[in-house]
């Protein structure tokens, strides 16, 4: 039993190693491989990276597609676009999520099972299905115009979808639980007894938040911004059935450039920079995750 036991470990902790290893890394080394190869027309549409010529390997490696993706300003405004929108998207989550967080780690034990429950009901639907039912809310037949031209605010339609604002509802909607629930874990496991001592100092509630219960919510609010922000940047569905033509994301480029100019190259190349620049907020989220899990 006792000689047993290490290699069982070893081979329960193998066993994500190699999940990673199969679903991430080598798709990684696949699209890696592409993006350095050159578009062509056959099946599949880019030319091989390895050679045989009389007995000889070469290897062809062409970087043209990052030159080009430099180049292009589209692309640039396509990366823009999708970090700022992500920022922003991130902010109105944090605003909506902080709250709904903080009262639901401060209601009755018996009742914060419900709140929470309420918090992940729509996400039990389908995503597809979510953010078609916004298409139905926003546009210019739809119930929210309906309701503001039923009430006299507004005399004709307010254009919502096919907008900026409508992407930002749909990523707002869709995200807010992840970034409830990390802060509600983080809220819950607060020392009262702090906020009491504060108290008796002579602290009153607005002080005791900002000096006690938000400081200790950093690894939570982190946390949830990651959560968010970093799936929000290569958001695809949201950005093309709630998005105008003027909603450049990444997430709609990567798309464009695979199925409809299948030029595979750039879109590979296109996937590794965005991977890039996400290496920071996912190194930031892993390492307040870790703070989070040691407190």
């Amino acid at each position: 039993m006792k000689m047993w036991l290490p290699k069982g470990r070893h081979y329960i902790i193998s066993v994500p190693f190699i999940w990673l290893f199969v679903f991430f890394l080598l798709p990684f080394i696949f699209v890696a491989k592409i993006a350095v190869s050159e578009a062509e027309l056959a099946i599949p549409p880019y030319t091989p990276m390895f050679h045989w010529l009389e007995g000889v390997l070469s290897i062809r490696i062409s970087f043209s597609n990052f030159s080009w993706l430099m180049d292009d300003p589209l692309y640039a405004l396509a990366y823009w676009n999708s970090i700022k929108m992500a920022f922003w998207s991130t902010v109105f989550c944090l605003l909506l999520g902080y709250p709904m967080a903080y009262a639901i780690a401060n209601a009755p034990k018996d009742k914060q099972a419900i709140w929470l429950l309420l918090v992940l009901l729509p996400s039990w639907t389908s995503f597809l299905i979510r953010v078609y039912a916004w298409m139905g809310l926003l546009k210019n037949t739809g119930l929210i115009n309906g309701f503001l031209i039923w009430t006299g605010l507004i005399n004709e339609p307010i254009q919502m979808i096919n907008t900026n604002f409508a992407v930002y509802i749909g990523i707002v909607y869709s995200y807010l639980p992840f970034m409830v629930l990390p802060l509600y874990a983080n809220l819950v496991k607060h020392d009262n007894a702090l906020l009491e001592a504060a108290s008796d100092l002579g602290a009153n509630k607005l002080t005791q938040f900002f000096r006690i219960t938000l400081p200790l919510s950093v690894n939570g609010i982190v946390a949830g911004s990651m959560l968010v922000f970093i799936p929000a940047v290569g958001e695809y569905v949201i950005p093309e059935l709630l998005g105008g033509t003027e909603t450049i994301m990444i997430g709609k480029v990567l798309w464009q450039e695979f199925f409809n100019n299948r030029d595979w190259p750039v879109a590979s190349a296109l996937a590794l920079i965005m991977v890039t620049i996400l290496i920071v907020p996912i190194m930031l989220f892993h390492r307040f995750q870790n703070k989070e899990a040691n407190t």
